[in-house]
C-alpha cells in the first residue's frame, strides 16, 4: 500500500463511522404521562395491568432496537410504551424504557415472558374479554388491544380480522389519547 492512500482510507472509515452514528440517533418525544386513563372500574386486577405493562414495553424496547429507531418504529414504539404506561404508570420496564428514549439511547435487549406472537394472542384474547364488559374504558382498552394485536402479528388471521371489524364498526382508535399529556382533572389514579 502506498503512503498517499492512508489518509484516503482513514477518511472513508471515518465517514463510514460518521453515517453509523447518525443512523443510531433518533427523535423520542418523551411521554408525559402522569395518571392512568383507566380508573379502578378497569376489569384488571393491578397485578395484571402491570403484567401486561411489563410485556408491553419489553416488546416497545426490542421492537425499537430491532428497527434501529426507524420513524414507524418510534411511532409504534410510543403508543405501545404509552398503553403500558397507562395500565401502569409506575411499571419499572416501562419507565426504564422511556428514559433510555428520551436520553437518546437504544435500550438493550429485553426478555420477555413472551414472544410477539405469543404476545398478540394474548392480547387478542384479553381484549376480546373486556369487549364483553359495559361499555366506557374496558371497550375502549378492548379497541387498543385488539388493534395492537394485529399490529404485531399481522399473520394471525383472528386479531387482523377482529381489529378490522372493530374499525369498520367503530373506527380507529385515537391513539393521541394515549401518547399526549392529558388534563389531570380527566385522568384517574390505578
Amino acid at each position: 500500500m502506498k503512503l498517499w492512500q492512508f489518509p484516503i482510507l482513514a477518511h472513508l472509515a471515518l465517514t463510514s463511522l460518521q453515517a453509523q452514528e447518525k443512523k443510531s440517533e433518533f427523535d423520542w418525544k418523551p411521554l408525559s404521562i402522569k395518571a392512568s386513563l383507566f380508573s379502578q372500574d378497569l376489569v384488571m386486577l393491578d397485578s395484571e395491568r402491570d403484567e401486561y405493562a411489563s410485556n408491553l414495553a419489553a416488546y416497545a424496547a426490542n421492537e425499537i432496537t430491532e428497527k434501529n429507531a426507524s420513524s414507524a418504529a418510534i411511532t409504534h414504539t410510543r403508543r405501545v410504551l404509552a398503553l403500558a404506561m397507562h395500565l401502569s404508570p409506575r411499571n419499572k420496564q416501562a419507565l426504564v424504557t422511556q428514559f433510555q428514549l428520551s436520553k437518546g439511547l437504544l435500550p438493550e435487549k429485553v426478555s420477555g415472558d413472551y414472544s410477539p406472537a405469543v404476545l398478540a394472542r394474548l392480547l387478542l384474547t384479553r381484549g376480546q374479554l373486556l369487549e364483553k364488559q359495559p361499555v366506557g374504558e374496558n371497550s375502549l382498552l378492548a379497541h387498543y388491544l385488539i388493534q395492537l394485536a394485529a399490529e404485531i402479528d399481522p399473520r394471525n388471521e383472528d386479531a387482523v380480522y377482529a381489529s378490522e371489524i372493530m374499525r369498520l364498526d367503530k373506527g380507529s382508535p385515537d391513539w393521541d389519547r394515549l401518547t399526549k399529556p392529558i388534563a389531570n382533572e380527566e385522568a384517574t389514579t390505578p
